[in-house]
């Protein structure tokens, strides 16, 4: 249910910032008509992100963040219903040599990392007598009713209704603050009412990850600054990366231009493409150990097929006309390939490497699985044992960072190097 009201609340704030930017600020500001062109394929310029869908787009996330992890940086009326938090109570009939009797058990429900005191209750008259039971937020307790009745279970005692509502052995009651279930055994089990928020164990509000990048970035993580758990996975890498892209793209061309290398080659490269990187981890650490090598050539192995690929597309996808008419001016076999083949086969490789980099990232928290001592992914892993979630989205958050900073660097290096982009 919970799921349902995200996925409502998110496509409510996309469509209602749509026609609100589009519609109204655009409408009133924007006069001229160049925005409005046809799109073409492989013109870019057509096409580019609008600035306030981006913005528009992350606070929605942060916004929905903070909704369902009751975060303090939000007014109460946006914080969707938490946990409930505080007194409760139902009643239970029990029923025993064909007596029956009322009891109320109280039920203190308080956050999970308090143990309050529980008050004493007045037992009362009859031969159930009144209960008092502390249960911590998103959590259910067993309550032994009978422990303190004159009649115990062992006598026959038995628990058949709720709140006045009948209840049989694996049936559920719902009561002002929660729901009481019967187990196999006959014994109440109560459970509070757990609201829309996601349990901070799972996933903790926005300040908390912010709260605990500042312990880390001031103490480390495990001996190590943030700075050098990122410096090496960062040049892991890219240390793999660069590997695979020396490798990879002279294989590529080598089987665009050539039928022998791309009849050797094809097989191998088409077989280990969809191969994924975490499935030749067992055989990375028999033949490389679980040394810094085999990290690097984890990564190497995910960003080589992929250059490869990139490479041979690029060279098949070379105009044949460009091809003809530097022969025709005379080109020899090394200028075709320098000023014909390589400038055409550039935006190709560009495309490529910015999967490949994205693959390698998405790699590396696989990659220092193998005995790492330090890096991001090695954070994450560490900290998902101990159920540090603080520390699991903070490591996921600087990869992605990290990531959208080179995809983002590896853009800007293409608009300079290969300007000619879609132009013909």
């Amino acid at each position: 249910m919970t799921g349902f009201f995200v996925l409502a609340i998110y496509v409510g704030i996309f469509v209602a910032s749509y026609f609100i930017v589009t519609k109204l600020v655009h409408h009133a500001t924007v006069k001229d008509y160049t925005s409005l062109k046809t799109v073409t394929f492989g013109d870019e310029s057509a096409v580019r992100p609008n600035r306030w869908a981006g913005i528009i787009s992350i606070l929605t996330l942060f916004l929905i963040w903070g909704m369902f992890t009751g975060s303090g940086l939000l007014p109460k009326f946006l914080q969707a219903p938490g946990p409930f938090l505080g007194t409760t109570e139902f009643t239970y009939t029990a029923e025993a040599n064909g007596q029956r009797d009322d009891a109320t058990v109280t039920v203190i429900v308080h956050p999970r990392e308090e143990k309050p005191e529980l008050p004493e209750v007045e037992l009362g008259d009859g031969f159930a007598k009144n209960d008092v039971a502390g249960i911590a937020q998103w959590r259910t307790g067993l309550i032994r009713v009978d422990a303190n009745d004159d009649f115990t279970k062992s006598d026959g005692a038995s628990v058949v209704a709720i709140n006045g509502q009948p209840i049989a052995r694996g049936e559920t009651v719902k009561t002002a603050d929660g729901t009481v279930t019967l187990t196999d055994k006959g014994t109440p089990n109560f459970a509070p009412s757990r609201g829309w928020q996601m349990e901070p164990l799972y996933l903790p509000p926005p300040e908390a990850v912010w709260e605990r990048t500042g312990k880390v970035i001031s103490e480390g993580f495990r001996g190590f600054t943030l700075w050098q758990h990122l410096g090496y996975s960062l040049f892991r890498v890219v240390a793999g990366f660069l590997l695979g892209a020396i490798i990879g793209i002279p294989l590529g061309y080598a089987m665009g231009l050539s039928n022998w290398f791309r009849g050797w080659f094809d097989p191998i490269v088409e077989f280990m493409r969809p191969v994924p990187p975490l499935a030749l981890i067992p055989l990375v650490i028999i033949w490389f150990g679980i040394g810094e090598s085999g990290k690097v050539i984890l990564l190497f192995l995910a960003a080589l097929w992929i250059m490869a690929i990139a490479a041979r597309s690029g060279v098949s996808g070379v105009n044949i006309s460009k091809v003809h008419a530097a022969y025709s001016l005379g080109a020899s076999k090394w200028q075709l390939m320098r000023y014909v083949i390589i400038p055409n086969s550039l935006p190709e490789i560009f495309t490529g490497a910015r999967v490949a980099m994205g693959v390698c990232w998405g790699t590396v928290v696989a990659a220092e699985l193998v005995a790492a001592e330090q890096g991001a992914g090695m954070m994450i892993m560490v900290a998902s044992r101990f159920q540090n979630t603080d520390i699991v989205i903070l490591g996921i958050i600087l990869i992605g960072v990290i990531g959208f900073g080179i995809d983002m660097l590896m853009r800007w290096a293409e608009r300079i190097l290969v300007p000619w982009k879609g132009k013909g």
